[in-house]
């Protein structure tokens, strides 16, 4: 496991960490998110030994990060660090070399990941001659060449198209099934969400937020519920204890505005016991229920709430 406790840093007058703590555990996605400035990048280049924090420690298993534990991580930063006219497969063999790879596993692990990335075809030509989108995928291919026993990806997936994501994502989920812990840092919110097993919001260079992202969601999402009938909705606005957040004819979202949520199962009478329960008692009354459920934040508003 990755630790950070209570790391700081300043540039001059600009505190862009303070007392920044948070885990990457093995096997576990950790998908790292802030606003532009908010200090993801600063993170990640202490982690790795490119800056030093004034304060505070990192650990890898429990002991402190040197250089040569370093060696061991796999890191992809935001901006492109690729050698424009070497050839692809070239390039990434020689990455795996300057990790220590001896010639035939470099190029053994060069030409799966290539062929995992759907680059095989590019491999002779020089980096130059690709697309955006598959000078990343080439990026990522560098970062994993010397199978890193923890993985720091910043924006991995900027410029990449929906089918070079999905490609990207696979191979990224692969590596956690092996047990490797994974810390990417992207804006693609929608991309975080599918991805991330647990979640650390950063705002301002503080932690806002961070925990498995089942549990933040049940934290900041409050009790919201979509209800789906098949005549007009807008009775809904009228029962005490409920916040009406849309309503669009048949179907209606709203909040349950004494903080009850949902139900882990009917009381025995039959008439339900918590709010939520009232509602859909009430709405089959009235006749049929076409949807009845809680409504799960997602990450954007989850961001949102955090950060305001």
């Amino acid at each position: 496991m990755l630790q950070v406790r209570s790391v700081s840093r300043s540039f001059g007058t600009h505190r862009a960490l303070d007392d920044v703590s948070f885990d990457v555990a093995p096997a576990r996605m950790t998908g790292f998110v802030g606003a532009n400035g908010s200090g993801k990048t600063t993170a990640m280049r202490i982690i790795l030994g490119v800056l030093a924090a004034d304060a505070g420690t990192v650990s890898w298993r429990g002991r402190p990060v040197t250089q040569a534990v370093r060696q061991r991580f796999g890191y992809m930063p935001e901006e492109r660090g690729l050698y424009p006219k070497m050839k692809v497969a070239d390039q990434i063999i020689y990455l795996g070399r300057l990790h220590g790879m001896h010639a035939a596993a470099a190029r053994r692990n060069t030409d799966e990941l290539l062929e995992q990335l759907a680059l095989a075809e590019r491999a002779s030509d020089p980096v130059e001659q690709l697309s955006l989108g598959n000078q990343q995928r080439v990026q990522v291919a560098a970062a994993l060449v010397h199978d890193p026993e923890l993985l720091i990806l910043d924006e991995p997936f900027s410029g990449l198209d929906p089918i070079a994501i999905e490609t990207v994502l696979g191979v990224l989920r692969e590596r956690a099934r092996r047990g490797v812990p994974v810390l990417f840092s992207s804006h693609q919110l929608e991309v975080v969400e599918r991805l991330c097993d647990d979640l650390v919001i950063i705002s301002a260079g503080a932690i806002a937020a961070s925990g498995p992202r089942e549990e933040l969601r049940s934290r900041f999402g409050p009790p919201r519920f979509e209800l789906v009938v098949d005549s007009d909705a807008g009775w809904v606005r009228d029962m005490p204890g409920i916040q009406l957040v849309e309503l669009d004819g048949e179907r209606a979202v709203f909040d349950l505005s004494d903080g009850l949520g949902v139900s882990s199962a009917p009381s025995g009478n039959g008439d339900g016991g918590h709010l939520e329960q009232t509602v859909l008692n009430a709405a089959v009354q009235r006749g049929a229920v076409h949807r009845f459920g809680p409504v799960v934040p997602s990450l954007a508003e989850i961001f949102r709430e955090v950060i305001s």
